[in-house]
């Protein structure tokens, strides 16, 4: 039995949380795992504690005090692997490690999850995160990327592993999947009738993801109606054609009552789920090119410049007026694609050979 110690920022929503808890929920044979939170709380840790996950609660505004307690439990556990995610999980792990005594047995692996972070967008101290881990990327064993995009720009940051390892996302093909009646039920919740375009959004209101481009985007496409749903979607602006509906725990559905998902991210993304959920559901997708979007939707949709609301417009009308015969391939090929190569069992498949 091999045992998998996981350390991450928080268990709240966002892509890697997800990412995290689709792996610890499949319970894979051999493997034994458990997660660390270096903040309290969250919708997927009570998921994974009700499921019989082990979940730690840490609590790092008290800094030191936290890094002592999860050099405690690496102590105790004796995990042949820690793996993090994420900068500040990242830099605690490496600090925990090294105090738990347990450094030669146990290997290291961080987890980059995004790419080119505006990070004059953000707090100092991420700033500081970042530049502090680019001079201590050589001490662990492995660094894990999502994609290709952010190995490269991580590299150009000045991260120097002694390995990089690219590992995609994976996407839950038995929950995002085309569904007639979550179809009509969410449409019917919006007070929408079947033959009226419905363009998804799934990003929370933060600036990498560019709602004002999405927005302004919507104006040019008369008769379109839109959502968006994610953390802080509610206290978007008000527009007569989009559905502002906050943080959602019923995403497949929402999923499966649009006919487009429009990504409109301006920097940051490294492996949208987004983008592969959608695409899992049967939806075309339009998408900035930003970190991997290119490489997940291939010919299944378009891919515009970011900040170019004329060319997303442009873009999610070309697919809405495609003739029901194309439109129908193209939906099951974009389900094709993430089946044949973003699935949730390959990924799991290639964390294990970074666990081997």
């Amino acid at each position: 039995m091999t045992r998998i110690l996981h350390v991450i920022n928080g268990l709240s929503s966002g892509g890697a949380e997800a990412m995290l808890t689709r792996l610890l929920l499949l319970r894979q044979p051999g493997l034994q795992q458990s997660a660390v939170t270096l903040l309290r709380g969250g919708s997927n840790a009570q998921k994974l504690r009700q499921n019989g996950v082990p979940v730690y609660d840490l609590d790092l505004r008290f800094g030191p005090l936290a890094i002592l307690q999860l050099a405690g439990i690496i102590r105790r556990e004796k995990p042949d692997v820690v793996q993090s995610w994420m900068y500040y999980a990242d830099l605690a792990a490496l600090a925990a490690l090294q105090l738990s005594g347990r450094r030669a047995e146990t290997r290291l692996i961080w987890g980059i999850r995004c790419s080119d972070m505006r990070l004059d967008l953000y707090r100092p101290w991420l700033r500081g995160a970042v530049r502090l881990a680019a001079k201590l990327s050589g001490r662990p064993d492995i660094v894990s990327v999502n994609s290709a995009a952010g190995q490269q720009v991580h590299a150009a940051l000045g991260y120097h592993p002694k390995r990089w390892a690219l590992v995609h996302n994976g996407i839950e093909l038995d929950r995002f999947k085309p569904d007639a009646a979550a179809r009509a039920q969410i449409r019917a919740e919006l007070g929408i009738d079947d033959a009226t375009p419905l363009i998804a959004c799934l990003a929370r209101n933060d600036a990498m993801k560019d709602y004002p481009t999405f927005i302004r985007m919507l104006d040019l496409l008369p008769g379109v109606k839109a959502f968006a749903a994610g953390i802080g979607t509610q206290s978007l602006p008000d527009h007569p054609r989009l559905f502002r509906l906050g943080r959602r725990d019923d995403v497949p559905a929402l999923l499966a009552a649009a006919d487009l998902l429009v990504s409109s991210s301006a920097f940051g993304e490294g492996f949208s789920n987004a983008i592969g959920e959608a695409m899992a559901s049967g939806l075309p997708v339009v998408a900035t090119d930003v970190g991997d979007a290119k490489l997940i939707i291939g010919e299944t949709g378009r891919i515009v410049p970011p900040g170019n609301a004329e060319a997303l417009a442009e873009a999610a009308r070309s697919l809405l007026a495609l003739p029901p015969e194309r439109m129908t391939a193209l939906r099951q090929a974009a389900r094709d694609r993430i089946e044949t190569e973003f699935s949730l069992p390959r990924a799991a498949q290639s964390f294990r050979r970074l666990y081997a």
